[in-house]
């Protein structure tokens, strides 16, 4: 869509807006863009405008949209842009309604969350342990990670503060500024205890040398000032490389899942489950119970003597 288009106008200052007012992320605002582009362009093709637009022709839109074979996640995603240009519209006093309001969308597609077994994650923490560099803070990374299921966010950006005195909670910040507590297993204490005496002894050097000591529990020398969610997330690559674990399967937040899933398997309840990871709804939790029914279908199938003799039948 050109400046010159009669549309354009209309998406430069929805977007302005939500870059002030909500703080919306350059990729954020690039999505919007191109979503609203090419419902203009449907528009213009039926010689419409953003401000003659009804329901009607919204609804006609995403049926189009489905029938070009559009991902339900991207004729959602599309929707979602529509939705908050006429919400936006509709209170700058561009439109005396909302078209959009009463319209749902196709819903997200269920997805289960990959995760890992026991064995794998040992396999990372031993790697993590094993580590030619910074092997203690390594270690402290991946035990609180998995003892946790903390996000990586609130991994590498958390205060020193919060770990001084041998806690067997967290208090962790979450999204929204919301905080909550988190147990520790007795191994990330332990890692945790070992780490802080090197990284204190590294900040009392760096003092000398007249630094400013850092108030992450994870510092770095970067613009950030502690450990950037892109380091971490190569250091668990390297540490699936070195364990022998797929590093396709590994992220941080497969650890993340990975904590849920044996929570649960242990006799962990939901709503416990959910405070720890943070979740605003139980109902976000409970795809770990899928999960959950998912591996043990598959355990089935790989050891119970039915199935294995049920496969024989059908390759003689």
């Amino acid at each position: 869509m050109t400046p010159d288009h009669p549309m354009a106008r209309w998406v430069q200052v929805f977007l302005e807006a939500q870059a002030a007012e909500l703080d919306a992320a350059t990729n954020t605002q690039l999505a919007y863009a191109r979503d609203l582009t090419k419902f203009a362009e449907w528009l213009a093709d039926k010689s419409l405008h953003y401000s003659t637009a009804t329901q009607d022709h919204i609804e006609s839109y995403l049926i189009e949209c489905e029938a070009e074979g559009l991902a339900k996640t991207t004729r959602a995603r599309r929707l979602s842009a529509i939705k908050q240009l006429y919400r936006f519209a509709f209170e700058e006093d561009w439109r005396e309604d909302n078209p959009a309001i009463q319209i749902k969308g196709p819903g997200k597609p269920k997805r289960l969350p990959k995760t890992l077994d026991i064995n794998e994650v040992e396999h990372l923490l031993e790697a993590a342990r094993n580590t030619p560099k910074e092997a203690l803070r390594n270690t402290c990374l991946m035990e609180l990670l998995y003892a946790t299921g903390m996000r990586v966010t609130e991994l590498v950006s958390l205060p020193v503060s919060a770990a001084r005195g041998d806690p067997r909670m967290l208090l962790v910040r979450g999204k929204g500024g919301k905080e909550r507590l988190v147990p520790l297993s007795p191994s990330a204490r332990e890692a945790l205890a070992t780490y802080l005496k090197e990284r204190d002894a590294a900040e009392d050097t760096a003092k000398q040398d007249g630094k400013p000591p850092s108030k992450f529990l994870f510092p770095s020398r970067g613009k950030a000032g502690h450990l950037t969610r892109h380091r971490f997330f190569g250091l668990i690559k390297e540490f699936a490389v070195a364990g022998g674990v797929s590093p396709e399967k590994v992220t941080p937040h497969t650890l993340r899942h990975a904590f849920a899933t044996h929570l649960l398997a242990g006799g962990a309840d939901l709503r416990s489950i959910q405070t720890m990871l943070g979740h605003a709804d139980v109902a976000t939790t409970e795809i770990y119970t899928h999960v959950l029914d998912e591996r043990l279908s598959e355990l089935v199938m790989e050891h119970h003597p039915l199935s294995k003799s049920n496969k024989a039948r059908q390759k003689s």
